[in-house]
């Protein structure tokens, strides 16, 4: 008989799992059956608290909902080993994901791993080679990677007239962190979060450069960490440079001491496409691009720059409801977990060689950063 609802269980009680917590419940194909933490008290707070604004439900086989309590346990261990979870949901710190996400696939549960998934590239390939031995699927927690604004937003790339052949790619990922986040947030842990703001943050922006340029990998990156935290030399601040044998180049910037922006500028030889928040979107009931076909007009003594903006959007929601794009996540995933095929992916790359590539990426700009920012290729 298959199997309806895919049956989660949350490793590790951090921020983000609240998010994905409500993703799971407004899934429909979903429940979360249980959550682990080293303190079980922990556990059961987390539970507490979210079930306070999102209560979990279960489905029968005549779509009632049935209001159901997680199980919390106070060891990652047993939560792997219990037969009431299909699939883990990982959210402990990047040094600590090798271990549980290779434990997970030894134990048959398919994963959904926070990102950067690993402290560098080979652990990352252990993690997902472990994972393609065991049958089970691996996927790291990009949200945008499943709006519907990314299709959409490939369409008016594909303008000829208003595009044209993509050139350059700009992302800026920042927010201003207050005074107490390098005492107390792990990212300002250089054992636990050794790759600061390039794995928070710049991991979104080296996935939005591969997802524009159709998942190529570039030959060459060059980065410099521009400010560190004092503790374990945290990048606090991060500028990098990727270079794509189609003669595309791609920047970023991303940091903890900056205003808050979520900028993405892909660039053709036509026009230009923007959007300012292209991680987690604006709250609306839609999510916006606009695309940009400026011109420059000179006669004699006249000179003209014409400002010519298209608007365009999708109907999505910006967080959680069903159609938002964490929503979409879990329920792609867990749609593929209950048919078992393990391929869902974001266009048509599978979601593993995703992660691995932005991993790869990421190693290659630390190595970049060591050289004083030196170009560092890449194999194809």
């Amino acid at each position: 008989m298959t199997k309806s609802i895919c049956r989660w269980g949350f490793l590790g009680a951090a921020q983000i799992a609240r998010k994905n917590w409500k993703a799971v419940r407004m899934s429909g194909n979903s429940v979360v059956a249980a959550v682990a933490s080293r303190d079980i008290e922990r556990a059961e707070s987390f539970i507490h608290d979210c079930s306070m604004e999102c209560p979990p439900v279960i489905f029968n086989s005549d779509e009632e909902a049935t209001l159901t309590r997680p199980v919390a346990l106070g060891s990652y261990e047993e939560l792997l080993q219990s037969d009431d979870v299909d699939a883990v949901y990982i959210a402990l710190p990047t040094a600590l994901r090798k271990k549980w996400v290779i434990a997970a696939a030894e134990a048959g549960k398919h994963v959904i791993c926070e990102k950067p998934v690993a402290v560098h590239g080979d652990d990352a390939d252990e993690m997902i080679q472990a994972c393609r031995d065991a049958g089970v699927g691996f996927m790291d927690g990009v949200m945008f990677d499943h709006s519907a604004r990314l299709p959409e937003m490939r369409h008016s790339m594909q303008d000829e007239h208003r595009f044209g052949k993509l050139r350059r790619i700009q992302t800026h990922f920042s927010f201003c962190a207050d005074d107490s986040f390098q005492q107390s947030n792990i990212r300002a842990n250089a054992e636990l979060e050794p790759h600061g703001c390039l794995g928070d943050l710049g991991w979104y922006c080296i996935r939005m450069s591969l997802w524009a340029n159709q998942f190529q990998m570039p030959i060459a990156v060059s980065g410099r960490s521009t400010a560190t935290l004092d503790e374990g030399k945290v990048p606090s601040e991060f500028q990098g440079e990727l270079r794509f044998e189609n003669d595309v180049t791609a920047g970023f910037f991303c940091s903890f001491l900056c205003a808050s922006q979520q900028n993405a500028t892909l660039t053709g030889d036509r026009g230009y496409i923007a959007m300012d928040d292209f991680v987690l979107p604006f709250v609306d009931a839609e999510v916006k691009w606009q695309v940009q076909t400026h011109d420059l007009q000179i006669d004699n003594c006249r000179w003209n720059f014409g400002r010519h903006s298209t608007s365009h959007a999708v109907k999505e929601h910006a967080s959680g409801e069903v159609d938002s794009q964490e929503v979409r996540m879990i329920r792609n995933f867990a749609t593929d977990v209950l048919q078992n095929s393990h391929h869902i992916a974001p266009g048509s790359v599978h979601a593993a060689d995703i992660a691995l590539k932005t991993q790869r990426v990421l190693d290659a700009l630390r190595r970049s950063d060591i050289e004083f920012g030196n170009w560092v290729s890449l194999d194809a």
